[in-house]
């Protein structure tokens, strides 16, 4: 079962109990570029829950909501995977609770002062100080993208 949530959520939910045995059959390799002698791969199949590490309590999934972080290439209706327990650092993508509810922003230190920014440079969303007032609730590891037309 993956429970995927939608930023504004009231409360996140584990997904650690994900069912085993979700997998993908690898079709072959896809080159990007020139055909990849790697196209005789042995594996046969991708275990997304593994590839994801979702199968770790500390690991959280949600739906991205609206056009804050486009220029960090996290868009409307991505899938994020976050990290309660990885340390956010200056730079990291991170979910953040910002006046009772969650919002995907970029952790920037400058002079000494920890802020969330959005990354969209034909929008201005104002820059929050991270203070006492905001908890920096997780640090985004992986997104997903359904590129449906």
């Amino acid at each position: 079962m993956m429970i995927l949530l939608e930023l504004p959520v009231s409360r996140p939910i584990p997904i650690a109990e994900v069912a085993p045995g979700l997998r993908l059959q690898i079709v072959g390799a896809a080159g990007a570029g020139f055909p990849s002698p790697a196209q005789d791969w042995q594996e046969t199949a991708i275990d997304l829950v593994e590839l994801l590490r979702l199968d770790r309590a500390a690991s959280f999934v949600f739906r991205v909501s609206g056009q804050s972080m486009i220029d960090a290439g996290i868009f409307d209706d991505d899938v994020v995977v976050v990290d309660r327990d990885a340390k956010p650092s200056n730079g990291r993508i991170v979910i953040a609770v910002v006046d009772g509810g969650f919002v995907i922003r970029q952790l920037c230190i400058r002079a000494g002062v920890p802020t969330l920014e959005a990354r969209n440079s034909r929008m201005n969303y104002p820059a929050t100080i991270a203070d006492e007032d905001v908890d920096v609730w997780g640090v985004v590891r992986a997104s997903v993208r359904n590129l449906k037309g």
